[in-house]
């Protein structure tokens, strides 16, 4: 939870930002615009655009306060209950959290790590294994991987490949494995051939 300062700092910014949505009209004008652009194919890259947009219609620091507030941790976002926000400020709040706080949340993410997958192998008394993260973006409640460079993805494979097939043993290797990762090269190779 905050601390006396936080708290007092974050009352000040929401109390800026309930400030700006009180203008007549603009809740529906946020949620409208909340909308359009999260459910944008490119939204993803434009995910700054939003929050610009957000600083044009509500003010720079009410645009940037209410883009962090939909994307903070859950029990810093509960504190707004407990800020005497108006009711219909506080509901729409609540909302816009639950349609679009992940999107934004997860394309921020993204674009922070625009490669969309971390990860490293670790030798371990127990095998080696591969420790990392994958970027899964939700949007419209559809799951779908962002691949921003696709020689990322496949030097990582091959690298996985060449690191991890020194420490195989015959009984580690599954024979209907080793077939999908066959064809999955077959498909690579006459992607490639279809682009050349």
């Amino acid at each position: 939870m905050l601390d006396h300062e936080e708290r007092f700092l974050f009352r000040e910014e929401i109390v800026n930002l309930a400030s700006s949505l009180a203008e007549p009209g603009q809740l529906d004008n946020v949620e409208d615009l909340l909308a359009e652009v999260t459910t944008s194919p490119r939204f993803d890259s434009d995910v700054f655009t939003l929050e610009r947009s957000l600083q044009v219609m509500l003010g720079g620091r009410a645009g940037s306060t209410l883009v962090g507030l939909l994307t903070v941790d859950r029990e810093v976002f509960d504190e707004t209950g407990e800020m005497g926000l108006p009711s219909e400020v506080h509901e729409r709040l609540v909302s816009w959290r639950a349609r679009f706080g992940l999107a934004i949340d997860n394309a921020l993410n993204y674009l922070n790590n625009p490669d969309g997958i971390q990860g490293q192998l670790l030798h371990a008394e127990g095998g080696t294994t591969l420790q990392g993260r994958l970027t899964l973006v939700r949007y419209n409640n559809e799951p779908q991987f962002f691949i921003a460079d696709a020689d990322v993805l496949l030097t990582l494979a091959a690298d996985v490949l060449e690191r991890l097939g020194e420490h195989l043993g015959p009984e580690m290797v599954d024979g209907d494995l080793v077939n999908r990762l066959r064809e999955g090269v077959e498909l690579v190779e006459r992607r490639a051939k279809a682009r050349g």
